[in-house]
């Protein structure tokens, strides 16, 4: 079992049935999926962008990335319909946890000056968004062999009813969120 499915298992479920008053475990609310987006714009002019990255995000979450496609053309973009502009990845089970485990711990303590994640990055129904400058924060990428730094956008769904039971959930997993004072 992943390591951080164990504590939510063990410590995170009571902690939250006792500051909210859940009767049932069932009612505790959990992280469902992970999904990690990244655009690229860039994939219009070389499409050998998309074959590179894609391949990073597949290492970054081992697993393989789809390639996604522009929906609608847009003349001003020089974009027509069916081009791949983006890969992305969801992550459920046991690779969500093990993606976690790595991204609290190892991976957010290696972007500069790291103060903390945003606390407004709730949507209002418990999922919460973010977004990465650079994918060279991920052990899993040697920095000798990245071409072009490259963002993403990752976004944690949870079961949460609230963004205050998001919060506390994601806070007690390790995700790091600054002090509040």
């Amino acid at each position: 079992m992943a390591r951080l499915k164990d504590i939510y298992k063990k410590t995170v479920v009571p902690e939250l049935m006792k500051k909210f008053g859940y009767k049932n475990q069932l009612e505790v609310p959990e992280v469902k999926k992970v999904v990690i987006n990244m655009g690229l714009g860039a994939a219009i002019q070389n499409i050998k962008v998309i074959d590179t990255a894609s391949e990073e995000l597949g290492l970054i979450a081992g697993q393989k990335p789809v390639v996604t496609r522009a929906k609608k053309s847009i003349a001003n973009f020089k974009l027509r319909a069916g081009v791949p502009i983006g890969a992305m990845v969801t992550l459920r089970r046991e690779r969500m946890y093990e993606f976690l485990d790595r991204f609290f711990n190892i991976a957010l303590p290696r972007v500069r000056d790291f103060r903390g994640l945003n606390p407004k990055g709730f949507d209002g129904r418990g999922n919460y968004s973010l977004g990465l400058k650079e994918q060279i924060i991920f052990t899993e990428i040697s920095y000798d062999k990245v071409e072009r730094v490259q963002g993403m956008n990752i976004s944690i769904a949870t079961s949460a009813k609230t963004d205050e039971e998001a919060k506390e959930l994601l806070k007690l997993l390790g995700m790091p969120f600054p002090r509040e004072s």
